[in-house]
């Protein structure tokens, strides 16, 4: 089955939605419109319906990603909690 995937903690909006990180998206191959599959087993699995996921290159992706995030001057990691009250929400708000 390959290599344990990168955990990701994401929050689910109060209509239901959960937004997907666009490094996330780009590394499986979701463009915006594109249809996924969910899947409840020992938890939440959700895959491109049509598209296979290069699993080693998804974790690639991301982890260029997080240096490109460390490598930002004066960047601040935020602390537990801080960025609890940001919300994405809105964008889908209709």
């Amino acid at each position: 089955m390959g290599s344990p995937g990168l955990p990701l903690k994401l929050k689910v909006g109060k209509k239901g939605y959960i937004i997907v990180p666009k490094a996330i998206m780009e590394a499986a191959g979701i463009e915006e419109g594109d249809e996924v599959i969910v899947e409840v087993k020992d938890g939440i699995v959700i895959r491109p319906a049509k598209k296979s996921v290069d699993r080693e290159r998804l974790k690639e992706m991301l982890r260029q990603h997080v240096q490109r995030l460390k490598s930002i001057e004066g960047r601040n990691e935020p602390k537990p909690g801080e960025a609890a009250s940001l919300s994405l929400e809105e964008e889908f708000e209709e």
